[in-house]
Formats: structure tokens, C-alpha cells, sequence
């Protein structure tokens, strides 16, 4: 990526306020929901089971969403205009002028929530069991169409994104900066490995999607460990529909989540599923990041970037940044040969006993140590 000048961004404060009336017809709706037969055992294998939705419909009638705006709003808070796109983002600079300038990428389904309990722990790491040299400057965007970052304007890919993101930083007054992240915020930190723009300081990342090709040999000296990570790879692809439907029929999942406040949260199975059965995101997170998606009304825009991505025909290209990546035992399980062959820097591996798919729900401290390790 070729760097250009810092263009000065009109950047303005803003606030999470949802109206009143918007979460009254939530709980309306949510009042007359209409659930469909259960499946056979009524398991996770057929999909959302309707247990799990009674029991967080039941949830959700009470859930405090004035408290979760409260959280936000504890930090910094603007918008901004890129390339004709409103941007959304927090942004939350430490008192150590020295701070490393780190971009927080979020998951899908996940938004800026997924990072709240990691906050305070870098930018203030002496409060939180660090030293001031592993203090961060954080700028923590909501991807386009999703949450705040609203109305989506054109069509969105990850290598748009990485662009976006780059002109955000450097329009911030950052010259280098660090990327952390986890599912969607991983495929942008690997993109940023890949066009490493000028003063970039590394990409830490959740996992690296890196399959067998088929290639003679490719497999020689893999062991048990490496076989159960594919069979993990065979048991995503098998419950992953969801790729499927938003890469090729957006606009018909869009509708029916724009509708119904319970379609969007059997759509967040996601938060359950991918630890297979092992998920240590709470009841309330999901209901956090739920909440969020149908008062924006955003899974509509969220779901296009697997069409857009599916649409490319880019060809693979090997990463020559610096990346570090973290594996946690409950997901998806980069297997290390693989990805070297297609990530030329791995400079940083680490591995967790606990915690998955979104760690940084799950796990936050563990993911506050192992950035400090990587970007120290």
C-alpha cells in the first residue's frame, strides 16, 4: 500500500441515544413472538434450538440496554466521513504520551462491544498489572454497516476496509500504528500484513484462515493435533450455512432480520456455536450485541461483505508483515505449517487453554497480556 499525506478529517463527538420509542417497540415485539417447532431433541445440530430462544427471549424482556449505552459512552466517542462513508469509532488515548497506537478490529456478528473489557487494561496497564511501556492509544471502529458506522454507502470489501482504516489512523495523527483482531477483524489485520502501509507495527491476530491446497507433501508430519484442527475445519463447514446464505442471497436474510428482533437472535448463534457447546460468552453479551444490531438495524449491511468477498476473484497473495497470532483452544485452530506457507512473518505464536471464537468476550485479560507480549 502506497501512503498517502494525512488528510485532515472532519471528526465530530458522539453519543450512544437510542430513542425511547425504539426499544418500547423491541420489548412489543418481543411480546408477541411467535416461535416455530422445535426440532427432533430440540439440539444445537439442527440450528438455534427453541429452548435456548424461550429461555433468552425471557432475558431479553428485561435486559438493561440504557446500562450497555452507559458503557459506551464512558469512552470517547465520534464519527467521521471516508470515501463518502460515515464512520463510527471509539477512540481512547492513554496518559503515557509513548502509548503504541493500536486499531482494535471487531468480529462478525460482533461490533465495538466485543472490546469494552479490554479498555481500561491498555490504556492504563499499571492499574491493570503491566507497566506504562505497555500502554496502547486505542482507535476502535465500527466496520462499515454495521452499528454506528450508518448508512452503508457502495459496496464493501475487507481490502476497502483496510484502506478506510489506514486513511482513519493517519488522519488521527498516526504515523504507525498496531492491529489486533478476531474473525472479520482478523481477515482486516492479515489485509493490513498484506499492503503493509508505511509504519506499520504488526497485525495480532485470532487466527489465520490458511486450508490445505492439496499440494504433494503439504500434510507430511502432521499429528494428531494438526488432524483434529481440520476435522474442526469439517465441522465449521458443516454448520456454517450462514457463509452461504449472506454470499449469496443478502438481501433476503436482510429482510428477515430487519423484521424480527428474534431472527436476529437465533442469527447470533454464532456466540453459542462456534465453541461447540463450549462458548464462554455470557447470556448478556449476546444479548449486548443482539440489542445493538436491531436498534441500528444493521445485519442487513453486515451480511454483505460474504457477497462482496465472494465477488472479488482475488487471487491468494503471501503476507510479508509481521504478524502474530493466538490460538484458543475452543476455536477455529489455525494449523502453524499452513500458515507460514502463506504468511511469510509469523514472528509471535501463543496458545490458550481456554476460551474461543471471540476471546475477547470471553477471555479479555488473557488477549490484554499476549497483545503486550507481542507489540513490547
Amino acid at each position: 500500500m502506497t501512503t498517502t499525506p494525512a488528510a485532515a478529517l472532519e471528526i465530530r463527538p458522539f453519543a450512544v441515544e437510542i430513542p425511547q420509542a425504539d426499544i418500547d417497540d423491541l420489548h412489543e415485539r418481543l411480546e408477541r413472538t411467535r416461535f416455530a417447532p422445535a426440532a427432533p431433541e430440540d439440539s444445537w445440530e439442527w440450528g438455534t434450538p427453541v429452548s435456548y430462544l424461550r429461555d433468552m427471549v425471557d432475558r431479553w424482556k428485561t435486559f438493561d440496554w440504557r446500562a450497555v449505552e452507559a458503557c459506551l459512552n464512558a469512552y470517547p466517542s465520534f464519527v467521521t466521513e471516508i470515501d463518502g462513508q460515515p464512520l463510527h469509532f471509539l477512540h481512547v488515548r492513554s496518559s503515557h504520551e509513548g502509548a503504541t497506537p493500536l486499531l482494535l478490529a471487531h468480529t462478525y456478528p460482533g461490533s465495538v462491544l466485543d472490546f469494552l473489557d479490554m479498555i481500561d487494561a491498555l490504556v492504563d496497564p499499571e492499574a491493570h498489572g503491566g507497566t506504562a511501556a505497555d500502554a496502547f492509544h486505542l482507535v476502535i471502529p465500527s466496520m462499515p454497516g454495521f452499528g454506528f458506522s450508518t448508512p452503508m454507502v457502495g459496496e464493501w470489501t475487507i481490502a476497502r476496509v483496510v484502506r478506510t482504516y489506514d486513511t482513519l489512523m493517519r488522519g488521527l495523527g498516526y504515523d504507525a500504528y498496531g492491529i489486533h483482531g478476531s474473525d472479520a477483524g482478523a481477515l482486516i489485520g492479515r489485509e493490513l500484513a498484506v499492503t503493509e502501509p508505511e509504519g506499520f507495527l504488526g497485525a495480532h491476530v485470532l487466527h489465520l484462515f490458511s486450508f490445505p491446497s492439496g499440494a504433494e507433501g503439504e500434510m507430511d508430519g502432521f499429528g494428531e493435533k494438526e488432524y483434529a484442527a481440520l476435522g474442526h475445519m469439517q465441522w465449521f463447514q458443516s454448520v456454517g450455512a450462514y457463509n452461504v446464505m449472506n454470499a449469496s442471497r443478502p438481501q433476503t436474510i436482510a429482510a428477515t432480520l430487519a423484521d424480527s428482533p428474534v431472527a436476529t437472535l437465533a442469527y447470533h448463534e454464532l456466540f453459542e456455536s462456534f465453541g461447540n457447546g463450549t462458548s464462554l460468552v455470557t447470556p448478556e453479551q449476546v444479548l449486548a450485541q443482539a440489542t445493538l444490531y436491531w436498534l441500528t438495524n444493521t445485519y442487513g449491511t453486515a451480511v454483505r461483505y460474504h457477497y462482496a468477498e465472494h465477488r472479488t476473484g482475488a487471487e491468494p497473495v503471501v503476507s510479508q508483515g509481521r504478524i502474530g497470532v493466538a490460538v484458543f483452544k475452543d476455536d477455529f485452530q489455525t494449523i502453524r505449517s499452513l500458515a507460514e506457507r502463506d504468511n511469510a512473518r509469523i514472528e509471535h505464536w501463543s496458545e490458550f487453554p481456554r476460551g474461543g471464537h471471540f476471546a475477547a468476550l470471553e477471555v479479555p485479560d488473557d488477549v490484554v497480556r499476549d497483545l503486550r507480549v507481542f507489540f513490547g
